[in-house]
This record gives structure tokens, sequence and C-alpha cells, in this order.
């Protein structure tokens, strides 16, 4: 198993990924300045993100892969931007976003109506429909409602566990709901037998089963509300400017094929997403 320091530098494909020591950005009486025209005097743009989401943000041979460093190759590209990341535990991103330590995050995270009153969201960059992974072979989960009684996992501060635990209310008997600080412990938990099903998003999920499938299952169908990944800002003066110009990269990169390629290549699938940020369902 890779141990990986959060806060030690990583190179992935040109972009760096720096943890906390990078200074934070000051946020105080220029809060109002542009922050693309900020971040393109300076030649960098501060990203948050978690690198436990495999197949997001992940961590493979000691380095950090995935779908959002290859998006953001191509994004910050056409942007003439360096983009540096900084890794932290999913719950720690967004107070991060809040301090200022960075200008954006691309966890990513769901778009919510919560979220979005006070977040700026990019377009869909994932499919989140919130889905149950169980364990390979077991007959006592065939579809989502037989969770009920049972012990399930999702990760902690996510959008999943909050369909989830809304979701086993319903049912005949909760489910017993456990917290995990990254998806990784919640699949070495059910691997284990120590709970019943994960759940996330039916894209990360999918992807899981596909890799081990003598392991992992897939149940279907999705239990949670159409729903879809996004990068995200502070709502402030001066932070339009960069979701505009990251829509941009995204709509080019789109409608030039490249999105597909990378889906693919990170998906096993290619799946076809809006072209506008829609009003969320969750």
């Amino acid at each position: 198993m890779v141990e990986f320091s959060r806060r030690r530098v990583l190179t992935v494909g040109g972009i760096a990924a720096a943890g906390l020591a990078a200074p934070a950005l000051i946020r105080t009486a220029h809060a109002a300045d542009d922050i693309l025209a900020k971040a393109k005097a300076a030649g960098e743009l501060k990203i948050g993100t978690e690198t436990e989401f495999a197949p997001f943000d992940f961590i493979k041979d000691g380095k950090a892969v995935g779908f959002n460093y290859d998006l953001l190759a191509a994004v910050s590209k056409e942007m003439g931007l360096k983009f540096t990341f900084v890794a932290l535990p999913w719950e720690s991103v967004i107070p991060g976003l809040d301090a200022g330590k960075f200008d954006m995050v691309s966890g990513p995270a769901t778009i919510t109506k919560a979220r979005s009153a006070r977040y700026s969201f990019s377009l869909p960059i994932g499919d989140a429909t919130c889905a149950l992974l169980k364990k390979a072979g077991d007959k006592s989960i065939t579809k989502p409602a037989d969770i009920a009684g049972k012990a399930v996992g999702s990760g902690k501060a996510t959008a999943q566990l909050e369909q989830l635990k809304k979701y086993s209310a319903k049912l005949p008997k909760a489910a017993t709901v456990r917290e995990y600080p990254d998806f990784s412990g919640a699949y070495a938990d059910l691997a284990a037998g120590r709970i019943a099903a994960v759940a996330n998003s039916m894209t990360n999920i999918a992807v899981v089963a596909g890799e081990r499938p003598d392991t992992f299952e897939l149940v279907k169908p999705p239990f949670g509300d159409k729903s879809y990944f996004g990068y995200f800002v502070r709502k402030e003066a001066g932070s339009e400017s960069l979701i505009k110009a990251v829509n941009a990269a995204i709509l080019k990169i789109k409608k030039d094929g490249r999105m597909a390629k990378i889906q693919q290549t990170w998906f096993k699938n290619t799946m076809d997403l809006p072209d506008t940020t829609p009003e969320p369902t969750v």
C-alpha cells in the first residue's frame, strides 16, 4: 500500500500538487479582486482536492492520477495557467476554500442545492447519481431496499452520505450508517465483511466493481436522485470570471473529443453531460 504525505509536492503531467506548506491566499480587503486576473499574474491557480476518490483523484504507484488530473491538464492548457493542487482529506477541503487556502475545488463535489447557495459551480464533469456497491456474490442484497437493517458505509461530509441517510430513513428498518474519512476505508471494510454495502456515485463504484469483480458487485438501479459532479469557487465578487473561463475550456474540450477520450481512460465508457449547469435536485 502506497503511503502518501498530504504535505509533500507531487507532479502529475506537468501539474504541481502542493500540500499545506503553500502560503494561503489573502482574502481580506482585496476580496473583490478578479481571481482569474490575479491567477494569470501569478502564473498559477491553486486548487483544493483529495486523493482518495478514484477514478477522479487517487494515488497510484506513488503518483497522483485520475480523471481530474487529465481534465485539468487540458483546461490549464486552454487557460495558459499552471495548476497547483492542495491535497487534503475531503472534510477539510471546503473549509480550506472558505479560508482562502486555494481558489477552486476540484474534489469533485456533487452539485447540491445547499452548496449552490454558497458556491458557484462549473459545468458538470461527471455523473454523481448515488448507488450501492456490495460484496460479490452477496445474495441478500439484490436491490437498494435490501440494505434495511444492515450496516452500510459512505464518505464523511459527502452528498452521497446525506443521500444514504435520507434513503435509509424511509426503509422499514433503517440501515446502520457508518461514516469514513475516505472511501478507500469503506471499500476495505466491505471487502472484509464488516459492512454490507457502500454508497457512492454510480460513476465511482462502477469503476471499482469493474476493477475488482471477484470482490465487489454493483447494485442496480441507483437509489439517489439524478445529480452531477462539478468544480466550484466561492460565490463572491471576482470569482465569476474564473468559472466562466473554466467552463469555456470544458466546452471546447468536450466539442473537440478530448473529454470523451479522458472519460474512456478513467471510466471505461463515455457519458453525456449537460452543456449548462443544471438546477440541483439533491
